[in-house]
């Protein structure tokens, strides 16, 4: 099992934000991260990743247990990208592709050739090569994206967390960035877990779905399993239609406006 926990709870003053007592993920995967605002499925992810402090439980990463993981080691396991990173500092793509390399790096920060050449076919990998000598500023949302995506690669991770990659991006954008995510699961080998708000491109990219409810796991399954309309009307509180995608068989969902039931 690539990571597995157990018991797990976050509280936030006198309010409960996670209550999740076993969840094991599987290598070679896309997991979807599906539920309302306030849900937990930030909070989780930070947790996984080691951003946030464990309160109560276990969090197994590859047979290990997370608190022993010193930081270097724990970021050559894991990758974090999320939803939003400053931009506003003057780097250059592949300067900032070659941040990834800082968990295998020396206490001087002394790069050699085989960062470089690590760096280089994450760029090429993830189609920034030709932005190399651009400004971060100067990209778009989606091949800013595409470059938080390379300096992960760039860390050799088993794991890469997403929180709502396609956030703010254009539809052509958003087809990009998951398209990359399969890429990433087949030819490399690496397990995707991402947040998403968009539930009919986790049914079509997510081998599996963890929906959330209140901190709690509403379900988790394949997306023919797991989008289901009364689950999705019991967990986001709105009137929904559920049916088949035309692409094939897939949950297609619908949300229904009130001026179409009353």
């Amino acid at each position: 099992m690539l990571f597995r926990i157990r018991d797990l709870k976050k509280i936030y003053g006198d309010r409960t934000v996670l209550d999740i007592p076993e969840l094991d993920f599987e290598e070679g995967l896309i997991y979807a991260l599906l539920g309302p605002n306030g849900s937990g499925k930030t909070t989780l992810m930070k947790l996984i990743a080691g951003i946030l402090r464990l309160q109560k439980g276990r969090i197994d990463i590859l047979g290990r247990q997370l608190q022993s993981y010193p930081r270097k080691i724990l970021a050559r396991a894991i990758a974090f990208v999320p939803q939003a990173l400053p931009v506003d500092f003057p780097f250059t793509v592949a300067e900032a592709v070659m941040m990834g390399r800082a968990p295998h790096i020396n206490v001087l920060g002394v790069t050699g050739e085989s960062d470089a050449a690590i760096a280089e076919e994450a760029m090429a990998f993830t189609g920034v090569k030709p932005l190399a000598d651009r400004k971060l500023d100067q990209l778009s949302g989606g091949e800013q994206q595409r470059v938080f995506i390379a300096r992960a690669l760039c860390q050799q991770p088993h794991i890469i967390l997403l929180d709502e990659p396609t956030a703010s991006l254009d539809l052509s954008h958003q087809v990009q960035i998951l398209d990359l995510m399969e890429k990433l699961k087949i030819e490399k080998d690496i397990t995707i877990v991402m947040v998403s708000h968009d539930v009919n491109l986790a049914a079509m990219y997510g081998d599996r779905l963890l929906l959330l409810s209140e901190g709690q796991i509403a379900s988790l399954g394949s997306p023919r399993e797991v989008l289901t309309y009364q689950k999705l009307e019991e967990t986001y509180g709105c009137k929904l239609l559920v049916d088949e995608s035309p692409l094939g068989k897939l949950p297609r969902v619908t949300l229904v406006p009130r001026k179409f039931f009353t």
